[in-house]
């Protein structure tokens, strides 16, 4: 026995293999930079319906060329109680559709034909030329979006030559002196328990079922042995091989979470037990030449689709018997679960990490903004009725402790998120998202000082003069407003908005200065008494510092989208002379908050 004729094209079918999956790993983290996080966002607001998400879920996993991804994404969104696990049903349908667009795309190297084009349509005479022209891009393109789609066509190369490297190893087994063995050996699955198990296996060890699909592909073009009763069971045991990568990812999560991995192998396991029992009575009873002729990469391809095109239908209609499955399996714990703030298995698609990192900011923003608004109504009520409220200060302590914890998770996912290979945009994003976190945060702590603000005017039983009452009251409302601009700038990413809050910030400012003016003169007069000035000096403090962390949002949003980080030189180009927008819209606000 020649070792070396053994070796060497086991050694080439490996390389091959290797190639593929690094491909099909590069083309994949091109695709997934390439759509950012709005497939994420859409995500999250489509999936009430079951045929929107399903939709949703073949088209984030033709995106990013990974059933597996989307499917691990799915547990650690459940885990950190962004999605519920009903949600994620559809998307797993959907997934497993969107998967088999791979195989018909690996198909093409089975094209047949003596003309140029249809010579040019296979994989191994296009995929150069794709490689050329994606090098280019990555070496001369100046944007990142460019170097993005660079990396998809090179990675297509790559797992194309994956391809072509596995079919040199294998077409030996198609020569006449080998293909009598070869087709003995391979009889074990005519048994199709022997198929699904094999089929399960392998891509369970090799978590690609494309890669898995590819290699069946290849076997069948370069041999011509390989028949569609061997092909039916392993592309059924392929899908539940390809379940290994949630089952991995499930270890370690909430009750919740692991659900999300039994959903995808009941889905798969159920399926397959139903087309199996279709099937093979179908093949033992009736002689049907289908079964026995041999498959080709498109026959393999539509065998793919069909199941898992048959499978869904089939079950979509159960959906809600899969998650009670799932739920049987997998019991509530008998102690409450904490649900992970943010899951560390969405740094494995970074992009869409972000997007939960920006929407998870909205939401501190939004609580900044409430505890804030909170904090003044304390103090009103307070100053008028002489009562403190202990629950509404409790609440507001609460929410303060959730800013620390919000800026204290993000800001350390955030670090490890801008470790990864992140386009132009999402470094953007991450940026913004740092310079702003630490100002929501303090927000809330301006909330609690008013707190002692609020307790001391109750236990004082502090009384402002009503023309006092009334310029805070001014200020209040001035208050509520850059807050409610900026919150709302930062949630739509509105940077026209974010312009309006330096002029509100320049009143504010203003403001307080006159208010502190007019409390001296009033001293002066006998009017009022220095203890009420510490109280009053304390509350103009709190709203004038909260109106600067405003302003420092604002300047944020706009300074990252402009490739800038001079805070200063912005804010003097805005307030100089020459800029009549920011002039016209600090004379409205000074108006509109013109004390009288």
């Amino acid at each position: 026995m020649d070792l070396t004729a053994i070796l060497f094209p086991v050694f080439t079918l490996l390389g091959g293999l290797a190639f593929f999956l690094y491909g099909m790993n590069v083309m994949s983290s091109g695709l997934e930079k390439l759509a950012g996080g709005k497939l994420e966002k859409t995500l999250r607001k489509m999936t009430s319906n079951k045929l929107t998400a399903m939709g949703l879920g073949a088209g984030i996993t033709i995106a990013i060329q990974s059933s597996s991804a989307l499917t691990v994404m799915l547990v650690g969104l459940v885990n950190s109680g962004i999605m519920a696990l009903e949600q994620t049903v559809g998307v797993i349908f959907g997934s497993n559709i969107g998967t088999t667009l791979t195989a018909w795309i690996l198909s093409l190297a089975g094209i047949e034909g003596g003309n140029f084009f249809l010579e040019l349509l296979k994989p191994k005479n296009f995929s150069p030329i794709i490689a050329l022209i994606g090098i280019i891009f990555i070496m001369m393109a100046k944007s990142t979006r460019k170097k993005d789609i660079g990396s998809i066509m090179v990675g297509f190369a790559v797992l194309m030559f994956g391809m072509t490297l596995m079919g040199d190893a294998v077409a030996p087994l198609g020569a006449e002196e080998n293909i009598g063995a070869f087709k003995e050996f391979i009889s074990i699955f005519n048994n199709p328990l022997v198929g699904v198990a094999v089929g399960a296996i392998f891509t369970g060890i090799i978590q690609s079922s494309a890669a898995s699909v590819g290699i069946l592909q290849t076997l069948a073009i370069q041999t011509g042995a390989i028949t569609y009763n061997m092909v039916l069971p392993i592309v059924m045991g392929q899908n539940i091989g390809t379940c290994v990568t949630s089952l991995i990812s499930s270890i370690g999560v909430t009750k919740n979470a692991k659900r999300v991995a039994a959903v995808h192998i009941l889905f798969n396991l159920i399926g397959t037990i139903i087309c199996l029992l279709i099937y093979y009575p179908i093949y033992l009873l009736f002689d049907i030449a289908f079964f026995d002729a041999a498959a080709d990469g498109q026959g393999i391809a539509l065998c793919h689709t069909v199941f898992n095109v048959f499978t869904t239908l089939l079950l979509v209609p159960f959906s809600n018997l899969l998650v009670k499955l799932a739920k049987l399996f997998v019991r509530d714990a008998k102690e409450e679960e904490k649900k992970a703030f943010i899951d560390e298995r969405l740094l494995n698609t970074p992009t869409f990490a972000l997007a939960e990192c920006d929407a998870l900011t909205v939401k501190m923003a939004k609580l900044a903004k409430e505890t804030f608004i909170k904090a003044t109504k304390n103090v009103q009520r307070a100053e008028t009725t002489g009562d403190f409220d202990e629950a509404l200060s409790e609440q507001i302590r609460a929410d303060e402790k959730m800013l620390d914890k919000y800026e204290d998770k993000l800001g350390s996912f955030l670090v490890k998120i801008s470790s990864k290979d992140l386009s132009d945009a999402d470094s953007k994003e991450v940026s913004k998202l740092l310079h702003t976190i630490g100002d929501f945060e303090r927000i809330g702590d301006h909330a609690v000082n008013l707190l002692g603000v609020a307790k001391e005017i109750s236990d004082k039983n502090i009384s402002f003069s009503e023309q006092a009452r009334e310029e805070i009251m001014t200020l209040s409302t001035a208050l509520e407003e850059i807050i409610t601009i900026t919150v709302t700038a930062f949630e739509e990413n509105n940077l026209d908005l974010a312009k309006d809050v330096e002029p509100l910030e320049q009143v504010v400012d203003r403001l307080t200065a006159q208010i502190k003016a007019n409390h001296i003169t009033r001293l002066q007069k006998g009017d009022c008494t220095i203890e009420l000035g510490f109280v009053l000096s304390d509350l103009l403090n709190n709203f004038e510092r909260v109106s600067d962390h405003c302003s420092n949002i604002a300047v944020a949003m706009i300074e990252v989208a402009h490739n800038s980080f001079d805070t200063h030189k912005y804010l003097r180009a805005v307030k100089s002379e020459s800029n009549a927008d920011f002039s016209e819209r600090y004379n409205e606000y000074a108006i509109k908050y013109d004390l009288k």
